[in-house]
């Protein structure tokens, strides 16, 4: 697979879901994408509480060369508006996550969460249906039993195909504060789910239990030092992560509750980029295990990814720069709340790239064993077939070149939070507010 990195590479659009107007409501903006094990399906969350499901349209995939496009597979609301009466709370039906498990027969099954809720969902298809009932008429009105001379055998018979999503199991009232991450673990049986202050395991089985394998509420509130922002499993073994401002590995295999790391990791700090916002965007917002389980990406609040090898020893080989030409916009991203905006991270399907957003609809694309980079847009001047993305440069001060754009014009409302790259094939999907942008790699 080719590297992002390389100049050779080139990228173009390939699809665009959603309309492209100015007129954006709050229940369409895009919360969370996510692929499936073999990329044929992908699933997106919305503020609104909808799930909406695209499966790989076949045509483009046996094409050649093969494009990545998809089409419209399933629909359903996942959550709705709900109000706690004790707490006098509003819980909103925003999808915070979405998580595949792996296919085990011709259904789907995926957990979906909102600040409180975990739903596992059954996404199966139907194409026949039975036809010659004893005792209804085909309408389904119920037949006199003294009408009925002869027994008829029921029949299937083709009919139009049908994707029901059905909501397999609930698992509520488990968590204090809002629910950050969900994460399946390896044997597929269990996952975990993780708040502000702890984390919970859970088995699919088990609705009205789980098990609390971190807990760092202090006795005190006001003793409160740090929080949870990102929990994640190991793709292969038996280890969670939970972040903070610190990166802490537990293994599960030694003990289940995880009451103490394992392994412990951080960058120490420059004491001469020492600030009030320090803390602020120095917190974790996202974090992923490679799918091979060597490496792993974290991303801090706001300017940085870090890679990290896990071995023997977990330690740092390499650090990239997001978007450091906004360091100085700190201020003014701190009074319109920006600077609290959590950006997602992701691998592509061979470890050798990541993957993460930035302001003015940008995302970034790093490569891990040449260190190149590249910024990319998903705007709709690109919204057009087989359109080449041309990278772009980001000017902090002094006089800017033609093909680059001044920090002061970069549009902060405008922003790539969530990402999502095909495990197998140059194929990424964007989420830029209510849109959904999809590119390939140009072949």
């Amino acid at each position: 697979m080719a590297t992002p990195g390389n100049s050779d590479i080139q990228w173009c659009f390939s699809q665009v879901k959603g309309t492209l107007d100015d007129d954006v409501t709050e229940a369409d903006i895009i919360s969370c994408v996510e692929f499936n094990q073999d990329g044929e399906l992908l699933a997106t969350g919305d503020k609104g509480g909808r799930v909406v499901i695209f499966q790989r349209d076949a045509a483009s995939k046996a094409s050649i060369p093969r494009r990545g496009e998809y089409n419209v597979y399933s629909t359903f609301q996942s959550h709705e508006p709900e109000f706690d009466y004790l707490k006098s709370l509003e819980i909103e039906e925003k999808i915070n996550k979405i998580r595949w498990l792996k296919r085990k027969n011709p259904a789907h099954f995926l957990l979906s969460t909102n600040d409180k809720t975990i739903k596992l969902w059954k996404v199966s298809e139907r194409d026949r249906r039975a036809e010659g009932y004893n005792l209804k008429e085909e309408n389904g009105t119920i037949r006199d039993p003294s009408s009925i001379k002869s027994l008829r055998v029921p029949v299937l018979k083709p009919m139009d195909l049908m994707v029901e999503a059905s909501p397999r199991r609930i698992f509520a009232n488990a968590h204090t504060y809002h629910i950050n991450s969900i994460s399946v673990n390896s044997d597929q049986e269990t996952y975990l789910s993780a708040d502000d202050l702890r984390i919970n395991l859970w088995h699919m089985e088990i609705t009205d239990q789980s098990f609390n394998i971190v807990d760092i509420k202090p006795a005190n509130m006001e003793e409160l030092t740090e929080v949870i922002t990102a929990s994640e499993f190991h793709p292969k073994i038996n280890e969670t992560d939970y972040y903070l401002g610190t990166i802490r590995l537990c293994d599960m295999r030694q003990a289940a509750l995880c009451d103490s790391h394992a392994k412990m990791f951080e960058e120490p700090e420059d004491p001469t980029n020492r600030s009030f916002f320090s803390e602020i965007i120095s917190s974790i917002s996202d974090v992923k295990f490679s799918n091979s389980g060597r490496y792993m990406i974290s991303r801090d609040k706001f300017l940085k990814a870090f890679l990290w090898m896990l071995k023997n020893k977990v330690y740092l080989f390499n650090h990239v720069k997001v978007h450091e030409y906004l360091r100085s916009k700190l201020c003014s991203l701190y009074e319109n709340d920006c600077i609290f905006d959590k950006f997602e991270c992701c691998w592509n399907g061979t470890d050798s790239a990541i993957m993460t957003g930035s302001y003015n609809n940008f995302f970034r694309m790093f490569d891990r064993s040449s260190r190149k980079e590249v910024t990319l847009e998903a705007s709709r001047d690109v919204a057009k077939p087989k359109t080449m993305l041309k990278p772009r440069k980001v000017c902090s001060g002094g006089k800017r070149k033609k093909d680059e754009i001044s920090v002061d014009c970069l549009d902060f409302n405008k922003k790539i939070l969530h990402t999502a790259w095909h495990p197998q094939e140059n194929i990424i999907a964007v989420a830029a507010t209510n849109n959904l942008f999809l590119f390939q790699e140009k072949n």
